[in-house]
């Protein structure tokens, strides 16, 4: 049988169309898989290179492989689109992500371990649940104004609004009921979020890079967590990828020799960008107070030149670089004030 030398896998949840080549880089083989044939289907043939998208379960399909003897490479789903030639169908989708992993300098994505998966997924519950609060919060609070109760913002005054909610003769019973309703669903998800950040503070005091991670300004336990969980420094080449990967980094725009650069790319993994904006906010709120010792002098000079807004994005551009230092070297944080800084 002719030696198979990469095999493009498009998975689906039920049919898994693979198109494989040898190597002389032509088709030898496409065909359609169920779930249940894939791993029989592998374990007759030899060692192979099997490309994926980086989609949904597709770790779990890069440990199942990686344990017969094959070489998994995990494609972005956005570096595989340039290669699909014409109509978009599974035939074609499974050629173009053959085709782009044999590219030379295309990038890919480490598979995860079963812990690592795990591990994120205590913080992405976590971050479901607070959705859900959230809309909850925000039905009470709009339904409550339909019969004239209002009550400030925030998750603390939920209990004030119930109980402005209990005095109110004037609404209806099944409004009443409802509104109830809403306040016992709140409570419910308060209840399991305590408990999920119960398991999330000993998972950061447990893990070491968190903790040297929590020591830089605007990080805590969740935004140390969700980068040693999320991020294997050794896959990038300096600081300024790890932020680029977070879609920090300006846009491109240059051509003619001229250089043109656009605001962020907003690329790559979205919640840890937003988790540094915000650690990165915070700073910028207490940075101005006076006394405080987290701002530095490079901070204090672009709050006086930019916007809050884009000095959030910018500290969280710096925030992401010093977390990639820091995992690669293993040294701890040094801070330095500004009024150091003028000093020295």
């Amino acid at each position: 049988m002719t030696q198979i030398k990469r095999i493009g896998i498009d998975t689906s949840k039920a049919v898994f169309t693979l198109h494989c080549i040898n190597q002389a880089d032509q088709p030898v083989l496409r065909v359609n898989l169920r779930r249940s044939q894939m791993l029989p289907f592998f374990k007759k043939h030899l060692s192979a290179e099997v490309a994926m998208e980086a989609c949904a379960s597709s770790h779990h399909w890069a440990r199942k492989l990686t344990a017969l003897g094959h070489n998994v490479r995990l494609i972005p789903p956005q570096y595989v689109r340039p290669f699909v030639k014409r109509a978009k169908n599974d035939r074609n989708d499974a050629e173009a992500i053959c085709e782009a992993a044999g590219r030379p300098g295309m990038r890919f994505v480490l598979s995860k371990s079963a812990e690592q998966q795990a591990q994120g997924m205590v913080l992405k519950v976590r971050e479901t649940l607070v959705g859900q609060r959230t809309q909850l919060v925000n039905a009470l609070r709009g339904h409550a104004a339909e019969f004239g109760v209002i009550a400030a913002k925030g998750i603390s005054r939920v209990t004030s609004l119930l109980e402005a909610i209990e005095a109110e003769t004037t609404i209806p019973l099944e409004a009443r009921e409802m509104l109830a309703l809403l306040g016992q669903e709140i409570e419910h998800l308060n209840t399991r979020l305590k408990e999920i950040e119960t398991k999330l503070t000993a998972m950061h005091k447990a893990n070491a890079i968190s903790q040297l991670l929590a020591t830089i300004p605007g990080i805590g336990p969740i935004i140390g967590l969700t980068l040693a969980i999320e991020v294997d420094p050794s896959a990038f080449e300096s600081g300024r990828h790890l932020a680029a990967w977070i879609g920090l980094t300006p846009k491109e725009h240059s051509t003619g020799g001229k250089q043109r650069m656009g605001g962020i790319s907003r690329a790559g993994h979205e919640r840890l960008r937003q988790l540094l904006v915000t650690g990165a906010t915070a700073v910028i709120k207490l940075a101005t107070r006076p006394g405080n010792r987290l701002a530095t002098e490079w901070l204090l000079k672009l709050l006086q030149r930019r916007p809050r807004k884009l000095a959030a994005v910018a500290l969280a551009n710096k925030m992401a670089r010093i977390a990639w230092a820091m995992m690669t070297s293993g040294e701890a944080y040094r801070h330095q004030s500004a009024a150091g800084a003028v000093s020295a």
